[in-house]
């Protein structure tokens, strides 16, 4: 039978237009004034810490040279193990502004995250709270746009797509790839931003910013203490609660790096890539059972046409069948060199490697999978609510 390539094409050529078709009219923090007010009002920075020694100096001494005038800074050393508390205290060096709360146990039914969270916020005094993670680094105006973004628009709840920093072989290899399954999901920001349903809201847990009245109105992260993902989870509560919320880029005002090591890449996606993935679907329970199925797409269809070529070698296929390979892996390695000099500012030739991330995103989604609902992280173990 005559074997359709061009039309059997599509997926190739079609996907990355309509990505680049859904990304539009996303939202950028750098468009926002950096003006501080002669009288700001208070806000809360909230950093949970466990096991931080590593990140925490540069996420301290970033957060303290923010222009917003009117700032507290508030750690919660998750019971470390590691001298986080200490080197923070060091960093802050007596400034008025900086508190360290020494976290207590972790109460039955809670992630850990979330009750480090639960701790700042109840001790902060700001009328807005932002949380943050300990291992992202902030340009000094992120606060000051950020506020004023909230303030032009009246946003209640307010999120970030920051820069990702991306340094070891499997860092760059890997977490694009994961990184694009929820591109393929949510499209851009503006899109998420144009959302109807709750399940097409989602937030960067990295840097999230609630009023006061908006995050006491939700419940906290109490609402959200046993869900493995819980920036989506309150994303998605802030929509259903009829609240107004915001993802912007801030590709320039702020940047993480979230693992260092290829084990570390495979435990942190493994936490909850499938458990938050299905959150991110519809509600019912046929499809959230399939959601490991859909998150499989990505990789095979970056994988497909690369292993039909190597298949090649050692079989005999139809010239039509080859042709459909060899135009179909030109057109991810095209696209792929756009994504990594675009959006990871990174050599195009990592482009080559797609076929080695897709693979390790798919056994990362299958031992995630195989693990259900529990999760280990940070030398702890949790059942996701």
């Amino acid at each position: 039978m005559y074997h359709s390539w061009i039309i059997d094409s599509w997926p190739w050529v079609l996907g990355p237009l309509l990505m680049l078709w859904r990304a539009r009219g996303s939202p950028s923090l750098a468009s926002e004034s950096p003006v501080v007010p002669a009288d700001p009002p208070l806000v809360s920075v909230i950093v949970p810490a466990r096991n931080e020694a590593r990140n925490i100096e540069r996420c301290v001494r970033s957060i303290l040279r923010t222009t917003w005038t009117s700032l507290e800074l508030i750690v919660v050393d998750d019971r470390s193990e590691d001298g986080t508390g200490d080197l923070v205290r060091a960093t802050a060096a007596g400034d008025p502004r900086v508190r360290v709360i020494d976290g207590t146990p972790v109460p039955e039914g809670w992630f850990g995250k979330q009750w480090a969270c639960d701790t700042g916020a109840r001790a902060a005094r700001g009328s807005t709270l932002v949380f943050t993670d300990a291992d992202t680094d902030h340009a000094p105006e992120l606060v000051a746009r950020s506020m004023h973004a909230m303030r032009a628009r009246s946003i209640d709840f307010f999120t970030v797509a920051c820069f990702q920093e991306l340094v070891t072989f499997w860092e760059r290899v890997v977490q694009p790839q994961l990184f694009y399954i929820l591109a393929t999901r949510y499209g851009g920001a503006g899109e998420v931003n144009r959302a109807r349903r709750s399940s097409d809201k989602i937030a960067n847990g990295q840097y999230m910013v609630f009023t006061r009245a908006a995050y006491d109105s939700v419940g906290g992260h109490a609402a959200v203490k046993g869900r493995p993902a819980e920036d989506l989870a309150l994303a998605q509560l802030v929509h259903a609660r009829g609240l107004r919320s915001e993802l912007a880029l801030a590709l320039d005002e702020m940047s993480t790096r979230m693992y260092r090591s290829l084990s570390e890449v495979v435990n942190g996606w493994t936490k909850n890539i499938v458990t938050a993935g299905r959150e991110t679907l519809p509600p019912g329970t046929i499809i959230r059972l399939l959601a490991p199925l859909l998150m499989l797409i990505t990789p095979i269809v970056n994988i497909a046409p690369v292993a039909t070529l190597i298949a090649s070698a050692f079989v005999t296929l139809s010239p039509s069948l080859l042709l459909w390979a060899r135009l179909c892996t030109g057109l991810l390695l095209v696209w792929w060199v756009f994504i990594y000099t675009k959006a990871f500012r990174l050599s195009p030739l990592y482009a080559f490697a797609v076929p080695l991330g897709a693979a390790m995103t798919m056994f990362i989604i299958v031992r995630a999978t195989v693990r259900g609902r529990r999760i280990e992280w940070k030398g702890r173990w949790y059942k996701a609510a």
